[in-house]
């Protein structure tokens, strides 16, 4: 197998560069550069360690539209995206693009959506993906050819998650997070999960029964053998949980494998420069290859 398709989900490393470095670095007309800055040297940094074949950036909806019609608390609760960020997401696209990046976006499905198209194909043509996120909802996409590279929070370094890891995580197997989540909730998604079920129930459930359907299948026969509280709790809930279940699940979306392309360091040279990252496009111009970075 071949060098790996590095795959980013944007969306998440521009919040997570944008909160952790400082709004007064400024770049062009003065508007803040912090997230571009911090996300340009992650994945440089990442691109580095990693020597993929192709580096693709996913940006998207912040919510489908579908995911919304199913539950409508769904990212209900999460702020607007803060004005200096905001004009960030509008540069970050042409910047990635110099570097050599191909970016990809969708106006109707999220960019997690992308990330397990491109995944899904990488792995149908044998090749091997990373994924760069901080999203645990990813991890259903682990396999034997696609690792999720995890972003630690508050360090510059990453976890690489690969199957055995997902299970020890969590108890239950890549293909079973999305009923995982259904069951446990996801407060940072807005799901609420099945009343009273936290993480080590949804998992000891998912064990047993194998799948969400087969457990909610269990409950409606009389069978499941589940204490009366646990078991009243899923059946008077059943509806919601596969609606949370559908929305943890990725949409197939249609997406072209990558060709090969290394990352350009002059174009990315130049990019900087006009965006006021004067240090970056420094460093970028006198390095030869990535390891110079």
């Amino acid at each position: 197998m071949g060098a790996p398709l590095l795959l980013v989900d944007a969306p998440f490393l521009l919040y997570r560069s944008f909160f952790a470095l400082p709004e007064s670095i400024r770049g062009v007309d003065g508007h803040p550069i912090n997230a571009m800055l911090g996300s340009t040297n992650a994945l440089l940094r990442i691109a580095a360690d990693t020597s993929p074949r192709a580096i693709v950036v996913c940006f998207g909806a912040e919510q489908a539209a579908y995911r919304v019609e199913l539950y409508a608390g769904y990212h209900a609760q999460r702020p607007p995206m803060p004005e200096p960020l905001a004009w960030q997401f509008e540069q970050a696209p042409a910047l990635f693009d110099a570097l050599g990046w191909r970016v990809e976006n969708s106006q109707e499905l999220e960019a997690d959506d992308l990330l397990g198209a491109h995944a899904l194909l990488e792995e149908e043509a044998d090749g091997e993906t990373l994924i760069l996120t901080g999203d645990r909802d990813m991890y259903q996409c682990v396999t034997q050819q696609t690792r999720v590279l995890y972003l630690k929070q508050g360090s510059s370094g990453f976890e690489t998650i690969d199957a055995a890891e997902v299970e020890r995580r969590y108890g239950i197997p890549p293909a079973l997070v999305p009923d995982f989540i259904a069951l446990r909730g996801d407060p940072s998604d807005g799901l609420p999960g099945a009343p009273g079920i936290g993480e080590k129930t949804a998992a000891d459930l998912l064990r047993r029964h194998r799948s969400l359907d087969r457990l909610l299948a269990a409950i409606v026969e009389g069978d499941a053998g589940e204490r009366p509280r646990i078991a009243a709790a899923l059946r008077d809930h059943s509806d919601s949980l596969r609606a949370y279940r559908e929305i943890a699940q990725l949409r197939p979306v249609e997406v072209s494998r990558p060709p090969d392309a290394a990352t350009d360091l002059a174009g990315g040279a130049r990019a900087a420069s006009a965006l006021g990252m004067g240090a970056l496009a420094g460093r970028l111009d006198a390095a030869t290859s990535l390891a110079d970075l």
